[in-house]
């Protein structure tokens, strides 16, 4: 491949038509984070949460020459602190042979004016703590750690035993 500009590169809402392809690049960063096996998620699901009423993210395609490339999906959040609502990242994930080209900066930045459009008074995302290439990046482009917050998570069988605790 050669290099890219940005210019090359079309950032859609995704469809319903795009549901295969979602699940393919979830599939692929979850290989990438070394978590295959985590990966639950199928097309009905995705069709379910991102497209049917009420929707609970939203997803974006990248394209380049027409071909999807990546896929982010981010959903709004709410800080009591700020009184306003907040852009989460939830995933980001570009094909190897088109990284380096400039496309997660454009994704970020297009996130970033949908945050700004839409009020929010943050923009996050995690990233895993040994993924030192996407920690530098984020970085360079302004982001800083939130090293004081330990993030919990109640999911599986211990979220259906708590929400069934009397």
């Amino acid at each position: 491949m050669g290099i890219m500009s940005v210019k090359d590169l079309n950032i859609r809402v995704a469809v319903e038509q795009d549901v295969s392809t979602i699940l393919k690049f979830v599939k692929a960063l979850a290989h990438y984070e070394q978590a295959e096996h985590e990966v639950v998620a199928t097309e009905e699901m995705l069709t379910q949460f991102l497209f049917d009423e009420p929707r609970y993210a939203s997803a974006l395609i990248l394209e380049c020459e027409r071909e999807a490339v990546g896929f982010a999906l981010y959903f709004f959040s709410f800080s009591t602190w700020l009184g306003r609502p907040g852009l989460y990242l939830e995933d980001l994930y570009v094909d190897p042979d088109y990284r380096n080209r400039g496309i997660g900066k454009a994704v970020l930045v297009y996130l970033a004016q949908i945050a700004v459009a839409q009020g929010c008074g943050r923009f996050e995302w995690s990233v895993l703590d040994w993924n030192e290439p996407s920690i530098r990046f984020y970085e360079k482009l302004g982001a800083k750690p939130q090293r004081e917050w330990v993030q919990y998570r109640v999911s599986g069988q211990a979220l259906a035993d708590l929400a069934a605790t009397v």
